[in-house]
């Protein structure tokens, strides 16, 4: 059993009583091991605590790594690494940004959405028309998050995202009038 699969095993078995988390994506660089995990509606820093706390004691329990050790546990945040079949499945219908590998023909960088994701490969729709890449073509990829201009206080679309639920701007409270 290599080291990958005995990580895998002892993080996996970790997270099951751990209500709503999965695993995204574990990583081994050197002496770091990153953890990533996620739920529907995201983690908070309470759920990264609670990972934390089960990882690192079913590590140590367990000893999967010889020597010291570095672990970090996160979220995929905005902006989600895409690595394995799964991530891309995941990303249908979202943008990207692709770095190809070096040996690949055309554009190495590029921007676009993905149409459709299988076990070996991507479809990605760009500017320049669809590219379908092999997963090993890929260098890195991550998807884009859209920064929306906020609404005004007060206008039709601020009033729909206060209906819909959203917080809407942390400083939209009263403002005081300086008196000088």
């Amino acid at each position: 059993m290599t080291i990958d699969e005995r990580l895998s095993g002892v993080i996996l078995t970790a997270l099951v009583p751990i209500e709503g988390v999965s695993l995204y994506d574990i990583t081994w660089h050197g002496s770091v091991l990153r953890v990533t995990v996620d739920r529907p509606g995201g983690v908070d820093l309470d759920t990264i605590s609670g990972v934390t706390r089960a990882l690192s004691h079913a590590l140590d329990e367990a000893d999967p790594i010889a020597g010291a050790y570095q672990l970090e546990v996160s979220s995929p945040g905005l902006e989600r690494t895409l690595r394995t079949a799964e991530h891309w499945s995941g990303a249908v219908g979202e943008r990207v940004k692709v770095k190809t590998r070096v040996e690949v023909d055309g554009e190495r960088r590029f921007e676009g959405t993905v149409v459709s994701a299988a076990a070996d490969y991507i479809v990605i729709e760009t500017s320049e028309g669809e590219r379908r890449l092999a997963l090993d073509q890929l260098d890195r990829a991550t998807t884009v998050f859209e920064w929306g201009p906020t609404p005004k206080p007060g206008s039709p679309a601020s009033r729909e995202r206060t209906a819909a639920g959203s917080p809407g701007r942390p400083d939209a409270g009263p403002r005081q009038e300086d008196s000088r």
